[in-house]
């Protein structure tokens, strides 16, 4: 059973930083050395690796994908949020990360950030080691 994480957002579209929680369950399961697998089991959430240092990032990430998917268009998906699920397929469902010594191996400012576009919700995240 693969280990998971709850994530509560607050907003229709954000991007949280999750790679303490995930360093955490690493921790906790005891991994040395091997490859964590971060999946988002949601149509209208996803998840990606980038800057963690400047949260403009993010932002620009959000702001661009906005401009890109908008909401309220015509979409032929009748539920209010095809652009959700557009977004979360551009930013794929999952990341794969080396750990190596306990740690996960991330490039200096690289943070894993769950990435949601159908929000506030609850949300979950599982881990495989």
């Amino acid at each position: 059973m693969p280990a998971s994480i709850s994530v509560k957002t607050d907003s229709r579209t954000e991007m949280l930083d999750i790679t303490s929680s995930v360093q955490k369950e690493i921790s906790k399961a005891g991994v040395q050395d091997g490859i964590c697998v971060v999946y988002v089991p949601h149509t209208t959430a996803g998840i990606t690796i980038n800057e963690g240092a400047d949260p403009d990032v993010c932002t620009d990430i959000l702001t661009k994908l906005n401009e890109l998917v908008p909401p309220n268009r015509a979409y032929r998906h009748t539920e209010g949020n095809a652009d959700s699920h557009i977004k979360a397929s551009l930013m794929g469902s999952s990341v794969t990360v080396i750990v190596e010594n306990g740690r996960l191996v991330l490039g200096t400012w690289q943070k894993i950030f769950f990435c949601e576009f159908d929000g506030p919700r609850s949300r979950k995240v599982y881990i495989r080691f």
